[in-house]
C-alpha cells in the first residue's frame, strides 16, 4: 500500500474546523513545519492542539496561534511565545496545562488504547482539581486519563512508503507518542525511501500507525535561543 501524498496540502484534505490536533516537536525541534505550513495557509479554525508546547511568536505552531487559528492548546510549556500569553490573558485561549511526563504519558496511553492511569505528579495541586484521587501502599495518585485526537501531524528524518519511521536525535521526542495517538496520523519525512531500504531494526514507528506519508522541504530548523561562543584572540 502507497500511502504517500503529492504534497503536505493534500494530506491535510479533510482537516476542518474544530479538529484537534497532535503535534511532534519539542519547542522548535522536530516540528512538522511542512504540514503546519499546509494548516496556515488552509484557514482551518478553532483547533484545539496537543503539543508540549506552541512554538516561538513566528515559528512553529506559533504561526497558527498568531493567525488566530488555534481555540485551545493542551500543552506543558507556554513560554518563548507573546502571543500565547496575550491571548490567554484576553481570554482568546483556552489553555490545559499538563506537567511535561504526564503529558508524554497521556499520549502515550492513547496510543496504547489504556484509558487511565494513575501518577502522583500533581496530587495535592491545583491540576489535581476535579480529578480522582486514590491511595496506593500509602501515597496518593492522582488519575489521567489517555489523550487521543482527531489527527496526528509528525516529522521524521527517513520515512518509507508503507509509512514506517525513522526519527533522528533530538527530533525523537514527542513525535513517536503523536503518531501512535492520532486516528489519522500524517507523517512528513525529510528523506523518503523505498519499502526496504529501512532496517527494521531501526523503525521507530511501524507503518501501521500512521495514514498517510509526505516528503517535506523547504526546511529551515529554527533555533529559540542562538549561543555561541566568542572566537578565542589570535
Amino acid at each position: 500500500m502507497n500511502k504517500v501524498f503529492p504534497s503536505a496540502e493534500a494530506a491535510i484534505f479533510d482537516i476542518e474546523d474544530g479538529a484537534s490536533i497532535l503535534s511532534g516537536g519539542f519547542g522548535l525541534c522536530g516540528n512538522p513545519e511542512n504540514l503546519i505550513r499546509a494548516l496556515h495557509k488552509k484557514g482551518v479554525k478553532d483547533l484545539t492542539i496537543i503539543s508540549n508546547n506552541c512554538g516561538t511568536d513566528d515559528y512553529g505552531l506559533g504561526i497558527l496561534l498568531k493567525a488566530g487559528q488555534v481555540k485551545k492548546m493542551v500543552s506543558s510549556y507556554v513560554g518563548e511565545n507573546k502571543n500565547f500569553e496575550q491571548q490567554y490573558l484576553n481570554g482568546e485561549l483556552e489553555v490545559e496545562l499538563v506537567p511535561q511526563g504526564t503529558l508524554a504519558e497521556r499520549i502515550r496511553c492513547g496510543g496504547a488504547g489504556i484509558p487511565a492511569f494513575y501518577t502522583p505528579t500533581a496530587v495535592g495541586t491545583m491540576l489535581a482539581e476535579g480529578k480522582e484521587v486514590r491511595e496506593f501502599d500509602g501515597r496518593e495518585y492522582l488519575m489521567e486519563k489517555g489523550i487521543r485526537a482527531d489527527f496526528a501531524i509528525v516529522n521524521a528524518w527517513k520515512g518509507d512508503r508503507l509509512g514506517n519511521l525513522v526519527y533522528r536525535k533530538t527530533a525523537r521526542n514527542f513525535n513517536p507518542l503523536c503518531a501512535s495517538a492520532g486516528r489519522i496520523t500524517i507523517a512528513e519525512v525529510e528523506q523518503l525511501v523505498d519499502v526496504g531500504e529501512l532496517d527494521p531494526d531501526l523503525i521507530h514507528t511501524p507503518g501501521i500507525f500512521v495514514n498517510r506519508v509526505v516528503q517535506g522541504e523547504y526546511y529551515e530548523k529554527w533555533i529559540e535561543r542562538r549561543t555561541v561562543r566568542p572566537k578565542p584572540q589570535a
